[in-house]
This record gives C-alpha cells, sequence and structure tokens, in this order.
C-alpha cells in the first residue's frame, strides 16, 4: 500500500454537514498539521437542516475549511470545485442515506449516488491531466446494505453480493462497481468503505435510536421490527471517524499486470463493530441511558410504548462485520461498546433538545 501523508494537504468531503462527515472534518483539523479542507453539502431536508446547520457552526470557524452548499449530482459545481482548489484527497460521504426512503423516494438515490458519484470520479479523473493537482487517494461510502440477504455471517468483504433487497443497497454496490471501473481505466487509487449501522451524538434522526428517542419522549409508541428478532452490528461514530482517516493515509498500490496494463488500484473494507447486538437488548439499554440523561423520567412505563411488529420490506434480520482485512491493513477494530455510545448520545440529546 502506498502512504499517503495528509498534512498540508487539501481536502474535499462531500456530505461534510452530514453525521460522518462533519465528524471526519472535526477530527481531521485536531489531528493532522496544515491542512484544509473543502466541503459540501446540499443542506437537503431528508432530516431536520438545524442539525446540519449546528454540525456545520464549529468547522466555519476554522480560517481552512471552505463550505460551499450545492449538489453533488451538479457536475458544472463539482468541476469548478476542483478547478478552484485542487484537491489532493477526496473523501465522498455525499449520498441520499436510508434503506426505507428508497422505496418511496427512488429518484433522490438516482441523482446522488450515482449521478453525484460519477461526477466525483470524472472530476477525479481529470485531475490528472495535464497542470491539474492529481488526486492521490479518493475514500468513499459503501453499506452494510449490500450484503442483502446473504445468509452467511459474518458479512466479508470476499463474499459475492450481487443480490441487493433496496435500492439504496443496488446504488452503494453500483458505486463499487464505478470505482473499480474507473480504477482500472485510469488508475485511480480508491477505497470503499461498507460501514455497518453508525450511531452516536447528533447523528441522522431516521436512525432507530434517534427515532426511538423522539417518540418515547412525546409519549408515542416505538415498533420494533421482525418481533425484536433483529441483529445489527451498531457502531460508534468516533471508531468510523477512526477507521477512515486511518484508511486514508493508505492508498492501494499503482502496479502494472503481466500484460503491462495498470492493475486497478482498488480496495474495500468493513467498518464494523464485529459484535451484532440484538434490537431488544439495544432498546433495553438506550431506555436506562435516556433515563440516566433526564432525557426521560425514572417511573417511564416503557411495556406501554413498545410494540413488536414483522419485518419491513429492504430491511434484512442481521448484520454483521468481518473486519479481519482492516484490523490486518490498518491495524485498527472499533471498540466503543453500545452502552458508552448509547450513553454520549442520551448526554448529547439531553443538551441539544431539553
Amino acid at each position: 500500500m502506498a502512504k499517503v501523508d495528509l498534512k498540508n494537504k487539501t481536502i474535499f468531503i462531500t456530505g461534510v454537514a452530514g453525521f460522518i462527515g462533519s465528524n471526519l472534518a472535526r477530527a481531521l483539523f485536531d489531528s493532522v498539521e496544515g491542512i484544509k479542507i473543502i466541503g459540501i453539502d446540499n443542506m437537503n431536508d431528508y432530516y431536520d437542516v438545524k442539525l446540519k446547520e449546528s454540525r456545520l457552526e464549529g468547522l466555519e470557524k476554522n480560517p481552512n475549511f471552505s463550505f460551499i452548499k450545492g449538489n453533488i449530482a451538479e457536475k458544472e459545481t463539482i468541476n469548478n470545485i476542483f478547478d478552484t482548489y485542487q484537491p489532493q484527497i477526496v473523501v465522498n460521504l455525499a449520498a441520499q442515506a436510508g434503506v426505507r426512503y428508497s422505496i418511496t423516494n427512488p429518484d433522490a438515490y438516482i441523482e446522488s449516488n450515482l449521478i453525484g458519484f460519477h461526477n466525483i470520479l470524472e472530476a477525479c479523473r481529470h485531475s490528472y491531466d495535464e497542470g491539474n493537482t492529481p488526486v492521490e487517494h479518493l475514500t468513499y461510502a459503501s453499506s452494510s446494505s449490500v450484503y442483502g440477504s446473504n445468509k452467511k455471517v459474518p458479512y466479508s468483504t470476499d463474499d459475492k453480493v450481487d443480490n441487493p433487497v433496496s435500492l439504496y443497497a443496488a446504488t452503494k454496490k453500483s458505486n463499487e462497481l464505478m470505482a473499480h471501473a474507473y480504477s482500472k481505466l485510469y488508475n485511480i487509487p480508491s477505497t470503499g468503505l461498507r460501514f455497518f449501522t453508525v450511531y452516536g451524538p447528533a447523528g441522522r434522526p431516521d436512525m432507530a435510536y434517534f427515532g426511538f428517542t423522539n417518540k418515547l419522549r412525546a409519549g408515542q409508541t416505538i415498533q420494533i421490527f421482525n418481533y425484536g428478532n433483529c441483529k445489527r452490528d451498531f457502531t460508534y461514530v468516533d471508531d468510523i471517524v477512526e477507521g477512515v482517516v486511518r484508511v486514508m493515509q493508505k492508498a492501494p498500490d499503482r502496479v502494472n499486470g503481466e500484460d503491462g496494463l495498470p492493475l486497478p488500484p482498488y480496495a474495500i473494507y468493513n467498518i464494523g463493530n464485529n459484535q451484532p447486538e440484538n434490537l431488544l437488548d439495544f432498546v433495553d439499554i438506550l431506555q436506562q441511558e435516556l433515563i440516566r440523561a433526564g432525557v426521560l423520567p425514572e417511573d417511564y412505563d416503557f411495556e406501554a410504548h413498545k410494540e413488536l411488529v414483522p419485518m419491513q420490506p429492504g430491511d434484512v434480520p442481521v448484520t454483521y462485520a468481518d473486519t479481519s482485512a482492516l484490523e490486518r491493513d490498518f491495524g485498527f477494530k472499533p471498540s466503543t461498546s453500545l452502552r458508552d455510545g448509547l450513553r454520549a448520545f442520551a448526554e448529547w440529546y439531553a443538551k441539544f433538545y431539553m
């Protein structure tokens, strides 16, 4: 693998007002000298824009941070950013997220996840044109959803992933295929990261832990899918960010094959906790932490606000990451316990909303 020194580099992060993007930008400013970060986000209202604005607040005080409100699906916008700022490292985290939303709003996924990512790949390709600053490494978000309803667990990056069960998953698999083609054709070092159920403070309100909290606080009933027989490899956002930062600093090698043509400098890794948790246990810990943080009263009647329901379309019963390749190549494995992570979320929620 080729070492990529981030010091004094210009880094382009798409989806910078998002959950992972904003945390990544902060972590980079805290840990790397002399970097400039260019961030783009369309600030759409898929969820509360105030949350996105609050994530940006701290970043915008940094003189080495430039924010562009725009859509990665607009080719001209992306080309202008590359022409103006000449980024050496690109991290694509902009995407229309959510499995269930992809069933009711498919167009948003095609625009952001396919057209948007294609524009990023094209801009990386043309960064090698004469007179431009070449992109040293493209890192992009894939998703554990590409594993679909695979029966073999834990999910390994060596497994076949040809049977997506949602459009969201199909777009993420498409991203991996597009990146492979561009790596092969134009020798662009690219690494895809399959994230597993990311959670934490200031996360996405459409994620279960956040949605459950909002509903419980409003005295509504929470629905637990597949009658609680679901397991998720919940991965704390700080672990995800540390994984991304490590991956950014090692790009797949550019080497030629026996035919003299480039072998694609392309890699895919899982980033998950490697420890699936039962949904009912997860809800139990969440309840305890919400009471501890003062979000809910101590005498809250959880049983009266809980309903077990069948599986939803596009959902899968288990996600479980095999992270052995990540450990082997980067010496890293997520390790934050569910209780520690949910405690941090509950404490943040109490401060932000109460």
